[in-house]
């Protein structure tokens, strides 16, 4: 049986969905919806697409095809997408899926209810898709003031103006703006109050923050002022890119004790002709001498960044050059792709030669040479005492409580739990590929 007032929401891609999930979700219980975690039992399913990965508009597709059967069982069934799917492809979408009766793009969140209810009551469809002006984007920057986990996401900037020739982003999330910072550190100072223990600062380009508004404060200066807030314990912050990261910026790691001793810094390739083809603003020289000031002002900071194999016009050469600086550098994670053409990119309209064998070899290698690193760098932390903020319940079961390192790897132990939003000792004994396991120590090794 469906309940007409459930809603049923899956999410993909990156962690700006998860921050408009979040508002979504908002909205939708303030005209009387609650969600329910199974799509069979909802009277409204959403899908919060992303258009980043390759075959994304097909996968969207595909995932709208299961809920076909439902709708066919109850007509009344409401079935919508939002996201950059959304945006991308607009009233597309309707026409070419007669059982979908909404579409919302990236600046038309603050919609949906209105959405909803026009379908409730005229059966009808309809789509938003159209970019709002800077003035209208910036007051309604999502904000949630209620502290119902340990950590929150907090959006700072939205869009981007880099127009890297390979990333739909500015094509689907509009130019990018900054959010008045004295709005960012209410938010963050109510959030301490209803117990948020750590803040995560989010927008496409961090880095850049403020550089576009009269008047406004830059990142740097931004991250200072949170430190300030009283109960924030832990300050991270993504996504970075490498061009916009200032000297400033950098000391913060060796000035801010709550600045998290990690960052995202993506690369996307080694090489100085694939990065000029890709747009990206900066050299492999500049982009390695800012890694290695990082590492001066922080000795302890783990890096981690994106990576794009295959790119078109990629040589074997400059596949060597992805590989020698990925060694220089050390991450302790990567994030790999193989290129895939994004409708509307610069990239999209460059030849592309290599083979499909080929790119696969040379991904594969790439993954082999990383795994190595990865698993040395982690499996260092073993034997190690380090602080640990405890974030709920883990999902192993038991009594196992999980919680998070400077260097946002998680760590599963035994532990009451009245530890939850504490920061506490834990001494690990195990890695594993995307975690690790610990246990309660006396004392704590910086």
């Amino acid at each position: 049986m469906f309940m007409d007032k459930k809603f049923y929401l899956e999410t993909f891609g990156c962690q700006m969905n998860v921050v408009d999930s979040e508002r979504i979700v908002d909205l939708l219980r303030q005209i009387g919806y609650s969600q329910v975690n199974s799509a069979e039992e909802a009277g409204l399913i959403l899908l919060n697409t992303c258009s980043v990965r390759d075959k994304a508009e097909r996968k969207v597709y595909g995932h709208l095809g299961r809920f076909k059967p439902l709708k066919d069982e109850n007509p009344q069934l409401i079935l919508g997408v939002g996201g950059c799917v959304a945006q991308q492809e607009g009233e597309r979408l309707l026409e070419k899926l007669p059982y979908l009766d909404l579409v919302f793009g990236t600046h038309n969140i603050h919609k949906l209810p209105d959405m909803v209810r026009s379908v409730e009551e005229n059966r009808g469809r309809c789509h938003e898709t159209e970019f709002l002006d800077r003035e209208t984007r910036i007051q309604l920057f999502p904000q949630r003031t209620e502290g119902d986990s340990i950590t929150r996401f907090v959006t700072v900037m939205q869009g981007c103006d880099n127009f890297c020739s390979y990333c739909i982003v500015p094509h689907v999330r509009g130019r990018e703006v900054s959010r008045p910072s004295a709005e960012i550190l209410d938010e963050v100072r109510a959030l301490a109050a209803a117990g948020v223990k750590e803040v995560t600062l989010i927008g496409q380009n961090v880095n850049s923050y403020g550089c576009k508004e009269q008047g406004e404060i830059g990142f740097a200066e931004l991250l200072r002022q949170v430190h300030e807030v009283e109960g924030i314990e832990r300050i991270r912050f993504t996504t970075s890119h490498p061009k916009d990261l200032s000297d400033e910026l950098i000391d913060c790691f060796g000035e801010l004790v709550k600045l998290c001793k990690h960052i995202h810094l993506p690369v996307q390739s080694g090489s100085d002709r694939i990065l000029q083809l890709m747009n990206r603003g900066y050299s492999r020289e500049q982009y390695l001498g800012k890694v290695r000031r990082l590492k001066a002002v922080c000795p302890e900071i783990r890096l981690t960044s994106d990576i794009i194999v295959g790119f078109p016009g990629e040589t074997a050469a400059d596949f060597e050059d992805t590989l020698s600086l990925m060694a220089e550098v050390g991450y302790a994670d990567v994030f790999s792709f193989l290129y895939s053409p994004r409708p509307g990119t610069a990239a999209a309209q460059l030849a592309d030669d290599l083979g499909a064998k080929e790119k696969q070899a040379r991904f594969d290698r790439m993954l082999k040479q990383q795994e190595a690193v990865s698993r040395a760098t982690w499996e260092g932390d073993v034997g190690r005492t380090l602080p640990v903020l405890v974030e709920g319940q883990s999902r192993q079961g038991g009594d196992q409580l999980f919680g998070r390192t400077t260097w946002n790897r998680i760590v599963n132990f035994d532990g009451p739990t009245e530890l939850v939003g504490k920061v506490v000792p834990v001494k690990v004994t195990t890695n594993f590929k995307n975690s690790q396991l610990g246990e309660l120590a006396t004392g704590t090794e910086n």
